[in-house]
């Protein structure tokens, strides 16, 4: 990536990703090998450690696709490895506020700029063949998730590294069930002002599509950076349609179901 790459300015154009939950390196290098734009590796609700990741990141090089790391939590040190090991970039949870995205961005970025060590060495720079120099800037996705990070949304667009205000569906939904005084904004009114937002500052707005009946309105809306579905949930889908095609030409195996 460089600073020209697309993914840090707004065309119109879209980037499909999809959600890599497993763990499984497997499971990532054929979804690169799919033609996904970018993969976002899940450490918050996935089921791999930190330490599975670099398996992971090894297994999609040399493919077109970025991989998005999903910290848990905004932890300096977690951060620092996702892109010493070769992240491109980093999906942070729960941001509310314009000083929690530039403490993301602190730890994503080396002095002056920020406070991430430096290790010449990292996989990131080839094991020391490839100076940092030569290494793009990490992407910074900025998880809205929530009735005060839409409310602040604008502020966090602002900040100067903020590439990507992705937009949580499930998270946003529950958090504004918990408003019932009837002065919440609708979920759709949410992603309005998102893309606003997102729109205002020169920024891309991303979000996750479970069904993809959805797809066209929140492209239209504006929605650039879209992951489509996860591994587990494929990989449900497909069994319980499978056993059901099965059972239904085959009555002897339904008794079983």
């Amino acid at each position: 990536m460089t600073s020209e790459n697309p993914a840090r300015t707004p065309t119109g154009e879209a980037f499909i990703g999809t959600w890599l939950s497993i763990g499984s390196p497997v499971v990532a290098e054929l979804a690169a090998l799919s033609g996904f734009d970018w993969l976002l590796f899940d450490l918050e609700h996935g089921n791999q450690s930190d330490a599975g990741l670099f398996a992971n990141l090894q297994a999609i090089h040399g493919t077109a696709a970025q991989p998005i790391v999903r910290v848990g939590a905004p932890h300096p040190d977690l951060i620092l490895r996702a892109l010493d090991w070769g992240a491109a970039g980093i999906m942070a949870p729960h941001i509310e506020s314009a000083a929690q995205a530039r403490s993301c961005l602190q730890a994503m970025h080396y002095p002056p700029r920020g406070r991430r060590g430096l290790s010449r060495s990292a996989r990131a720079f080839d094991y020391g063949l490839r100076p940092p120099s030569e290494v793009a800037a990490p992407l910074f996705f900025a998880q809205i998730e929530s009735l005060a990070g839409v409310e602040q949304v604008g502020a966090i667009a602002a900040v100067d590294g903020v590439d990507v205000l992705f937009v949580g569906p499930a998270d946003l939904a529950l958090d504004l069930s918990t408003h019932s005084n009837g002065h919440a904004p609708t979920y759709d009114d949410c992603l309005a002002h998102v893309v606003a937002a997102a729109g205002a500052a020169g920024k891309h707005a991303g979000i996750l599509v479970r069904n993809l009946g959805e797809l066209p309105r929140l492209r239209a809306l504006g929605f650039s950076h879209v992951a489509i579905d996860s591994d587990v949930a494929i990989l449900r889908e497909r069994y319980r349609n499978l056993l059901a095609t099965v059972r239904e030409a085959d009555p002897a195996t339904a008794a079983r179901a």
